[in-house]
């Protein structure tokens, strides 16, 4: 392949790719396979992203759909998305030895909603349907639990009390369709509560902010993260609502060169799941048809970090 000797500006979005709930769900399967040898069995995959399964699969992490498709005794791993009770009530009467690496901000949903049933609220969550923190979601709640999707889901509503209802969202939804789902709701039943935008993580909102800033500034939006990740599907839509043509890709091997075609910069970015060495993979491949030269974005600097699991730094501390 001849290289277009046109200089191709990439501009990197800040921030990008993992944050703190995934750092902390990978750390644990790591950490446990340090500490009891593998295999580590993991319900589910421990974050959306094939790279970093296979990965810990090498090391002896073996994904399951189930807890009934792992051996009486064998260290388990709930994944980042969470679990239902009826999941974790399922592990204590196995009497497996469980590592919850749930993201704390999933965890603090639960307790919202738990908080909300336990005074009497019907709980409506905003959610992707099938979704696995989702269905953990739902499955952590005792009372009766509405899942909606879309400003048409809360038209269709038919609940029990409308004046005594409550709401909750997924933490990896867009931020501006969540707050019209929201409005809704409100406008529909004027006495709901429920904490407006703020279930929605942090990572998911910082990475949507900077694809808003990135769009005003490139041709092109590449997006690399796994097609079945939330967070990832959102950061396409936002670049597809501003009218700047955007692809989600998960590997390098997702692109076409006729994307770049008369393209003068490329904004990259990348899900929350998504670890950096796939879009330093992209750059290099973008490298070898296009003289590139690569730019940070300005952006929010992350710094947040979530405890290991007590079992995880206590068996630290004592060796």
């Amino acid at each position: 392949m001849t290289k277009d000797n046109k200089s191709l500006k990439i501009i990197l979005a800040q921030p990008r790719g993992f944050c703190a709930g995934v750092e902390r769900a990978i750390e644990i399967v790591e950490k446990a396979l340090q500490i009891y040898g593998p295999p580590v069995y993991v319900r589910h995959e421990i974050v959306h992203n094939k790279r970093v399964v296979n990965n810990l699969s090498s090391k002896g992490a073996i994904f399951v759909k189930e807890l009934d498709q792992i051996p009486e005794g064998a260290v388990t791993v709930f994944s980042a998305h969470g679990v239902a009770q009826r999941v974790e009530d399922t592990a204590k009467f196995r009497n497996l030895p469980v590592l919850d690496a749930t993201c704390p901000l999933v965890a603090k949903v639960h307790k919202e909603g738990q908080r909300y049933s336990k005074d009497g609220f019907e709980v409506i969550l905003i959610g992707h349907e099938g979704h696995p923190e989702v269905e953990g979601t739902m499955g952590r709640i005792s009372g009766p639990v509405y899942l909606v999707s879309n400003t048409e889901d809360v038209e269709k509503l038919k609940v029990k009390n409308p004046n005594k209802l409550s709401y909750v969202s997924q933490t990896t939804l867009s931020v501006d369709d969540t707050r019209d789902i929201i409005k809704a709701l409100q406008d529909r039943f004027p006495n709901i509560i429920g904490p407006d935008v703020k279930d929605i993580c942090y990572a998911t909102q910082n990475r949507q902010s900077a694809v808003r800033d990135l769009v005003k500034n490139v041709d092109l939006v590449l997006v690399v993260g796994a097609r079945n990740s939330s967070n990832s599907n959102r950061l396409k839509d936002i670049g597809s609502e501003s009218g700047v043509n955007t692809h989600l890709i998960e590997t390098a091997d997702d692109m076409l060169t006729e994307w770049f075609s008369n393209v003068k910069s490329v904004g990259i970015t990348s899900g929350a799941s998504t670890p950096d060495e796939l879009v330093k993979e992209v750059i290099d491949k973008i490298s070898t048809f296009r003289e590139i030269e690569i730019e940070k974005q300005k952006g929010k600097e992350e710094n947040v970090v979530f405890k290991l699991p007590k079992e995880l730094v206590n068996y630290h501390m004592v060796s």
